[in-house]
This record gives structure tokens, sequence and C-alpha cells, in this order.
């Protein structure tokens, strides 16, 4: 009964995903300012949320001045970490994704066509390094984004290390990083499982770290540490 339960909590989850990436297909002609890719992003991450049977607990709201722009730094733990970021950050982010996600059918093809979010390949080093550049300028212009600083999801839910891109990115922009931090999500969806287990997720925002006066590479990992600190500080108090 359980795997049928499972079984059918998917079939509605893909039917729902497929249904918003055809919607934000078609509004590819009036993508003019993302605000509308923005909207349909987050219905379809409240939607996931809800019909997966996950409650979403959203703390440090308040230390969020929704008048300026921000690097969010995620730690990354389960696929369900992308649709609570997008439900519980109170501003319309930039995800930056791996490119390889374009090739889902459907919510590939969605993010590929909207030109919203920002693709990184990460196979072509040099192509890594203009997307930093072109991010760094979307920043500088007024665009918050939200990256996942592990670069791919863990394992068992522990905390990997950080890579250097997102605190480059920050350097490079001149702008605060806030930490986010995401707790439950490996326990309702595992790496290495598409079982969906309803539980509660909670996303902690904390106060936003200035970027440090020293540029490169000594700036960048003074930055990499501290926001390590503050996440790994948040889940050990779960654990």
């Amino acid at each position: 009964m359980k795997l049928l339960l499972a079984a059918f909590r998917l079939t509605i989850l893909l039917v729902f995903t497929i249904f918003v990436s055809t919607l934000e297909i078609l509004a590819v002609p009036f993508h003019r300012t993302g605000k509308i890719f923005h909207t349909l992003a987050r219905f379809h991450a409240h939607g996931v949320l809800a019909l997966s049977g996950v409650k979403l607990h959203t703390d440090g709201i308040e230390r969020i001045d929704l008048s300026r722009n921000y690097v969010y730094v995620s730690n990354h733990a389960s696929y369900f970490d992308i649709p609570a970021v997008l439900a519980g950050v109170p501003q319309d982010v930039r995800l930056v994704y791996k490119k390889e996600l374009e090739r889902l059918p459907f919510f590939g093809w969605g993010l590929k066509l909207g030109k919203t979010y920002i693709a990184i390949d990460r196979s072509q080093g040099t192509d890594a390094l203009a997307t930093l550049e072109a991010t760094a300028k979307k920043i500088r212009e007024g665009s918050s984004v939200l990256l996942f600083a592990e670069g791919t999801r863990s394992a068992d839910g522990t905390l990997q290390q950080f890579k250097r891109g997102p605190f480059n990115l920050a350097v490079r922009a001149g702008i605060p990083v806030v930490p986010v931090t995401l707790l439950g999500s490996h326990g309702v969806l595992p790496r290495d499982t598409w079982k969906v287990r309803p539980g509660p997720i909670r996303l902690v925002l904390d106060d936003p770290i200035p970027p440090p006066a020293a540029d490169g590479k000594t700036g960048e990992l003074e930055l990499r540490d501290r926001v390590r600190e503050v996440i790994s500080r948040n889940l050990s108090m779960e654990a």
C-alpha cells in the first residue's frame, strides 16, 4: 500500500511539473523582466511541497532587507531543496543551476527557454568563468541569486566541502552573502531514491555577511569559511 501511495504521489508531481513547465514555455514571448517566470516557479514550488505533504517553516525573514540584493548560499541535500528555497526565500532569486538540467523534458526545457535562471557548464572551465562574470553583472544591476555551495547533493545529508564559486561571485559583485540552511529535506527525499516521505523542512536565513575588504582568493576563502561555519552550526543544533 505504501509503495502504491508513493507511486501515485510521484505521478501527481510529474503531471503537475509538466503542466507548470508547459505554462513557462508558453509564456516565453512575455518574459521581458522575468516576473512571469518567477511567479510560475514559485507557484510550482509551493505546489510540489503541498502535494508531497511537506510543510515548510521559514525563520529569519526579518533579517533580510527586501530593498537590497544578495547572494544566497545554501547547503544541498535533496531535490526538495529547490522548491524549498523558491518558496521560502522572500525575494525573486535567480537560481544558478547545472546546465545538465536543461536535458530534462519539460522542466529542463522551461529552464532553458525561460532564460531567467542562470545555467553554468561545469565541464567547460572558460564558460564557467564567463558565466560567473555575467552573473556578477546581473547582481550589480539589482538581481539576487542563489547557489548551492557544495555543488551537488550530499549523499547522506551531512555538510560537504564548499566550492569557491559562490564566494568568488559575491566578491566580484561586492554584494553581501546570506547563509541559507535547509534542515529536513534529506529526510523527505534522499539522494538515491525517488520515494518521497512527507515531513517538515525548515529554512533558516541568517544575517547577511558583507564581502571582505580583501580581493582575490584570500577574501573568497575567508567568506566561504564564515558562511560554512554558520550553516554547520545550524545543522548541528538540529541534530
